[in-house]
């Protein structure tokens, strides 16, 4: 890894992002695995509401999620569905 804290980090190698510095967490989401960034600091902010309703936290994950990653509109629902589903699992390892 090279760089530093003002200009970045980077890998010496191949000038990408240092493994240790990756943020996105892969989700199984309709089958295939996707990449969602910043992920663990979405469920962390959606932990402090202390939503109940698990339709209502999945609304407010997607909400969270799209100011981050892409989500298509035609999946939303999958989407919701799977990421609940992260969380449940997110939450029982933080507790």
């Amino acid at each position: 890894m090279a760089g530093n804290e003002k200009d970045g980090y980077y890998c010496s190698i191949c000038g990408g992002i240092p493994p240790d510095k990756i943020r996105t967490k892969r989700v199984l989401i309709d089958g295939k695995e996707t990449g969602i960034d910043h992920l663990d600091f979405i469920f962390e902010n959606v932990r402090k509401l202390q939503l109940t309703d698990g339709p209502a936290i999945s609304k407010e994950i997607i909400k969270l999620v799209r100011e981050f990653n892409y989500v298509p509109t035609k999946k939303e629902a999958v989407y919701a569905e799977a990421l609940l589903k992260e969380y449940r699992q997110w939450e029982k390892e933080h507790a």
